[in-house]
């Protein structure tokens, strides 16, 4: 009995780990808001550019797809810059969750 306690603690220890070490989707809408919206509208209009499984193709391999999206516009510098190194994470966890074939609506923005 005692063992089984002691593997339960484990558990749900690892699980809060990985709970904290996740992207956050409110950082993601945040900085959608600041660097996407003037371009691709508010997050529920952009969001909805695309499915999940869409974004999560343009945000594989290092965000490879969405960067040649973006070449030669007005955002391509901010793809190439440590500070969408830094966002991508959170930007792909924010317009995943509100994805065209999510069902889900950004509560604000």
């Amino acid at each position: 009995m005692k063992n089984t306690s002691v593997l339960m603690m484990i558990v749900v220890a690892l699980g809060l780990m990985a709970t904290s070490a996740s992207a956050d989707i409110k950082k993601g809408q945040k900085g959608y808001l600041k660097t996407c919206k003037k371009c691709h509208g508010n997050g529920t209009k952009g969001a909805a550019m695309k499915t999940q499984g869409e974004w999560e193709d343009l945000y594989a391999n290092d965000a490879t797809n969405i960067k040649a999206k973006h070449a030669g516009t007005k955002g391509e510098k901010f793809f190439k810059s440590k500070k969408f190194k830094k966002l991508a994470p959170h930007l792909k966890d924010f317009l995943f969750q509100y994805g065209s074939d999510s069902g889900n609506v950004p509560s604000c923005g």
